[in-house]
């Protein structure tokens, strides 16, 4: 097969931001009078967007009260949402390697679009991306294969031309229920039990572009 397009997940994948995901639910639980978490809490809860994990931090809440916590963690995440968070070591020069290679690039995540395309502006990183897709922006979000299909459509690529990279089963679910390639990424959030059912897995993003290669070279 050729590659010829590359669906990033974000947080996890392209981007740390535990540390203002973490904040920003503290926020809400401080609000509603609970416990703080530490960062390894809030890392299993993450992945399948914000409103599930409302759900997760307030369970037996009302759901008048997880819009309201959901309404709170937003605006708090927006107003905060490149405070800690970075580009995961070797990302950078790993997107700009596959744009040289004319290698199309879009970003597919469970969080709401308007904080995504935030989140990459402020890092810096936007521009580099043909098309960002958010839990918001289809009726149906991963691991449903919509959001990809759709974005390959966006794109002009077959769905067995592209690459699906990310850190959960989230990812690798959808990617093989949209029947593309998947590679899983360890240095994620995802647990390692997650991503075995993904085509290969990587444990730095120095070895991304490598991975693609040897998928290219394969035959179909």
């Amino acid at each position: 097969m050729t590659v010829r397009a590359v669906l990033f997940d974000l947080d996890g994948t392209l981007v740390d931001s535990l540390g203002d995901l973490t904040d920003a639910v503290n926020h809400v639980v401080n609000v509603f009078s609970l416990p703080l978490l530490c960062e390894s809490d809030v890392r299993l809860k993450i992945g399948k967007g914000s409103r599930n994990l409302m759900e997760q931090i307030l369970p037996g809440f009302s759901e008048a009260d997880i819009t309201r916590a959901l309404d709170l963690f937003l605006d708090y995440n927006r107003q905060h949402i490149a405070v800690k968070s970075r580009l995961y070591p070797g990302i950078l020069d790993t997107i700009h390697n596959l744009a040289c290679c004319h290698i199309k690039l879009a970003v597919i995540t469970n969080k709401n679009e308007d904080l995504c395309l935030l989140l990459l502006h402020d890092l810096g990183i936007k521009d580099l991306f043909e098309s960002v897709c958010g839990g918001d922006s289809y009726p149906e979000r991963k691991p449903s294969p919509l959001p990809l299909l759709k974005i390959a459509e966006q794109l002009g690529v077959p769905p067995n031309e592209c690459v699906m990279i990310g850190d959960s089963i989230n990812d690798v679910e959808s990617g093989r229920r949209a029947a593309m390639m998947t590679i899983a990424c360890s240095w994620g959030y995802g647990d390692m039990d997650e991503q075995k059912g993904a085509d290969m897995i990587v444990h730095a993003p120095t070895e991304l572009c490598e991975a693609i290669e040897h998928m290219s070279g394969q035959q179909t």
